[in-house]
C-alpha cells in the first residue's frame, strides 16, 4: 500500500515564519489546491498522514487545546479528502523525544496505526513532502521518497547550501501529487 506523509505548515497551510507558530485557527490559511490535491491522493488509493513538529506547546506558546481545534477546524475544511491520521510532535529539540522531525517516531506510530488494521505500507512506494530539510530528513531516514515542496520555508535559491536533496522537488503540494501519481 502506498502512503504519504505531509508536514503541515507550508504544505497544507501558509508558513507562519521562522520561529513563528500557527497559535489558533485564525491564523490558519489553507494553501491554495490542497484539498483537490488530498482527494486526487485518495481516488488512487494513497493513504494520507500528517506529521508535524508543534513544540509551540511545550513552550507555551498556544495550548494543545488550541492545537487541537486548529486539526479539527482542519480537518473539516479539508472533507471530503480523508487524512487516515494527524501526528504531531509537541516537544522542544532539548527534550530529546523519539518522535520529534527528523526522527521518525511519528511516522513509525502511523505504520503502527496501519499494521492494527491488517495493512502494511510499503516504503518503496510511499512519499515524505515536506518544505524543510529537515522533513527531508525525516523521510529518508524512514526508507521513503522525498518531496521538497517550495510553497513553505525553502527555496531553491538556497541550493547551494543544503546538506540534504530531496528525491523530488515541486512548486507547491499539487506538483508533488502530480510527482506522487505518477511513481
Amino acid at each position: 500500500m502506498k502512503a504519504v506523509f505531509l508536514d503541515r505548515d507550508g504544505v497544507i497551510n501558509r508558513y507562519p515564519g521562522d520561529t513563528k507558530y500557527v497559535k489558533s485557527w485564525e491564523e490558519f490559511h489553507l494553501l491554495p489546491h490542497v484539498k483537490s490535491s488530498l482527494k486526487r491522493l485518495n481516488e488512487d488509493g494513497v493513504r494520507i498522514f500528517i506529521i508535524s513538529n508543534q513544540a509551540g506547546v511545550a513552550k507555551g506558546v498556544y495550548s494543545r487545546q488550541a492545537l487541537d481545534e486548529i486539526t479539527a477546524n482542519m480537518l473539516k475544511k479539508l472533507n471530503p479528502a480523508h487524512i487516515e491520521g494527524v501526528y504531531y510532535c509537541t516537544h522542544r529539540n532539548e527534550d530529546n523525544c523519539s518522535c520529534r522531525k527528523p526522527k521518525t517516531g511519528l511516522i513509525e506510530s502511523a505504520i503502527r496505526q496501519l499494521k492494527k488494521q491488517g495493512l502494511t505500507i510499503n516504503r518503496n512506494r510511499s512519499f515524505f513532502v515536506g518544505d524543510t530539510l529537515r522533513d527531508i530528513q525525516t523521510g529518508k531516514k524512514a526508507g521513503l521518497k522525498t518531496i521538497l515542496v517550495f510553497s513553505g520555508k525553502e527555496k531553491p535559491s538556497g541550493r547551494d547550501n543544503w546538506d540534504i536533496l530531496a528525491d523530488f522537488f515541486a512548486r507547491d503540494l499539487s506538483q508533488a501529487t502530480d510527482i506522487i501519481l505518477k511513481k
